[in-house]
Parts: C-alpha cells; sequence; structure tokens
C-alpha cells in the first residue's frame, strides 16, 4: 500500500512504466511523497519513523513547544547542548512545536493528519483519545491514513497503562533471565565463544590446545557439558585468560565457530565490518556542529542514503510546515505564536 503510493505520488502523471524505471534507476526512494505524521517520543516510534525518513518519506516530527522530546534533556553524552540519544534516532525529521494541552494545537494535528498518509504515535494506550486524536477521531476526518500505535503492552489488558523501556522488556521478556553469566575474561577484555554442538567444541579445544578435554567422557556431548559446566568453565577460563582478546579473535579467524569480542560502543563503531557497511552517517547539525550517528541497517540495491538531514530543533520547522502543507496564512500563524498555541525556534 505505501510503496504504490509512493510511486503515484513521484509519478505525477507519468505512466507507471517511467516510474518503475526511475526507481530501478535508483533516482526515487521507495517511500519518495509519503508524509508521515509523527507523534513519537523517546526511543521505539522515533526509530521507527527515521527508517521511513531514510526511505524517502516527509516525516512531521510533533513536539511541546519549550521542551520538545524528552529525550532532548536525557544525558549525558551530549554533545553541546544537544542529547546523543536524541540526535542517534532523529535525523531526517521536521520539527513543529504545537501545544497539544490548547483546542487549537490540536485542530493543527488534525489539519496535518487530514494532508498525510501515515499517524505514528507511542503514547501509553488510550491517552491520544482522551485528547481527541485516538484512531477513531482521525479517521472520522482523514479515512485514508494510515495509524499506527506503538505500545510497550498492547492497546488492553492489565498491564497496557505501562510504559514500555528496552530494559523492562528485557526483564519481563526473560531475556535477562538466559542470558548467562559474564562472557570469557581474556587477558584484556571479554570474549564470547559459542560451542554449540560436538564438533565445534572439539574444534575450540583444539585451538585452545586442549585437545584431550573434547575426549573426556564428561564432556562429550553438549547434554554432559550443560550437567558438567561447572567445572569445564572453570578449565576454559583459565585457558582464555592467558592471551589478549586480539590473540584468541586470530586463532579463531577462519574456524567457523561463532565468536567475537565484548565491545564498548568506540570499539563496536570502529569495527572493520561497521565502516566497510557505511553503518555511519556524517551531517552537520545547527549546533552541535558534526555529528556522526548509527545509520540504517537495511540496504537497498537500487538507492543509496546519502546527505541525511540532521535531527531538528525543537520546533525548527513549525512555520515552514503550518505554510507548505496547510496553507495557513501569515497572519494566521503570527496569531498561533502569539496564542503560544504553537512556537518556532528561530536559528541565530
Amino acid at each position: 500500500m505505501l510503496r504504490r503510493r509512493a510511486v503515484a505520488a513521484a509519478g505525477a502523471g507519468a505512466g507507471w512504466r517511467w516510474v518503475w524505471r526511475q526507481l530501478s534507476a535508483g533516482n526515487v526512494k521507495p517511500l519518495e511523497g509519503i508524509k508521515v505524521l509523527d507523534l513519537t517520543r523517546v526511543l521505539a516510534g522515533p526509530f521507527a519513523t527515521m527508517i521511513l525518513g531514510d526511505l524517502g518519506a516527509e516525516i512531521i516530527k510533533v513536539e511541546r513547544p519549550g521542551a520538545g522530546d524528552e529525550t532532548r534533556a536525557w544525558g549525558p553524552p551530549f554533545v553541546g547542548t544537544e542529547s546523543i540519544y536524541f540526535l542517534s534516532v532523529n535525523r531526517n525529521k521536521k520539527s513543529i512545536a504545537v501545544n497539544l494541552k490548547n483546542p487549537d494545537g490540536i485542530r493543527i494535528i488534525k489539519d496535518l493528519a487530514s494532508v498525510c498518509d501515515v499517524l505514528i504515535e507511542n503514547y501509553v494506550s488510550g491517552k491520544l483519545a482522551e485528547m481527541g486524536l485516538g484512531y477513531k477521531d482521525i479517521e472520522a476526518i482523514a479515512p485514508h491514513i494510515v495509524y499506527c500505535s506503538i505500545t510497550g503492552y498492547g492497546q488492553t489488558g492489565p498491564m497496557s497503562q505501562r510504559a514500555g523501556y528496552d530494559s523492562v522488556a528485557c526483564a519481563v521478556s526473560g531475556l535477562m533471565h538466559i542470558t548467562g553469566p559474564e562472557a570469557f575474561k581474556t587477558k584484556d577484555g571479554y570474549l564470547v565463544v559459542g560451542a554449540g554442538n560436538d564438533q565445534h567444541f572439539a574444534i575450540v579445544c583444539k585451538i585452545l590446545s586442549l585437545p584431550a578435554l573434547s575426549e573426556e567422557p564428561r564432556y562429550k556431548t553438549n547434554k554432559l557439558r550443560v550437567q558438567n559446566r561447572g567445572e569445564l568453565i572453570d578449565v576454559l577460563s583459565a585457558r582464555f585468560s592467558e592471551k589478549t582478546t586480539q590473540e584468541w579473535l586470530q586463532l579463531l579467524e577462519g574456524s567457523g565457530i561463532p565468536y567475537g569480542p565484548i565491545n564498548s560502543i568506540q570499539q563496536a563503531f570502529s569495527e572493520p565490518q561497521v565502516k566497510h557497511n557505511d553503518l555511519i552517517l556524517e551531517m552537520y547539525h545547527p549546533t552541535a556542529g558534526n555529528i556522526a550517528v548509527p545509520g540504517p541497517a537495511v540496504r537497498f540495491s537500487d538507492f543509496k542514503i546519502s546527505n541525511p538531514k540532521p535531527p531538528p530543533l525543537t520546533g525548527q520547522h513549525t512555520v515552514e510546515v503550518l505554510k507548505t502543507l496547510l496553507g495557513y496564512s501569515d497572519n494566521f500563524i503570527k496569531e498561533l505564536l502569539a496564542a503560544e498555541t504553537v512556537a518556532q525556534h528561530e536559528l541565530n
């Protein structure tokens, strides 16, 4: 549905064959022409809309006048006055600052919904409905729109009013319970090695110069290794501690064994594979200066993401959006600004 709308918008009356040729040539992004009304904050929602922005959609991010998205204040770390947390998930967006406690602010959101293709929100279940911006409210004025709600626990049920955060999700889902103890300690760091079957275990023992270990009756099968895990881990840990992480990585290279170092964030983004895959996007931010943020993990064969727009300042595009998308007059916009229904960030 979204792809077809994007093509229709991009084609501007041209034949389908011409449009598909443009897509194949990489001249049009997959979601070019799609407008997304972004009522999300913090992480899950902004990350989702950032992906759509990377694919060419126009993202209208609605923020509170003044404070903006909560994560603008989440730090350290900061780059100047800008939160790195916020910068990492809000590129390729326009920010419009609207007071949703004001009836006129609600009217603006409804006007925007009527000209957008998608609305995405991650408020606590039922909160937007209380404000007159729930699915039924928006459907009545914009039946064409795709309305997406992101919640931690779903729309209904005993836990639906709880806020969802990644650390809580890891705990509640049982993930933290099954991840196990610390990955192996080397002379200067930590290493993860996944010997998931008998053949892998034999290869690891050979690399560790402990070939007799794989023939030990107590460790002959996965079941026996689990039963005697404590003793086995002691033996392996003692051996891994004798060399540096890099030395073990070199020995494990090409073995077919799943392995990897426990990286710091800086180390993770210095990995050769990260650089090879162009997973870092560099851009200039009006207050933070030159910044680098994680790029999209998904790659398309027909186009490459280039010239990304930096995360916006709170309300940086308010006047622009009201004029170009909604056709509001200059006088009406001035009235909205004066009444503090909306706010515009003026760049120095």
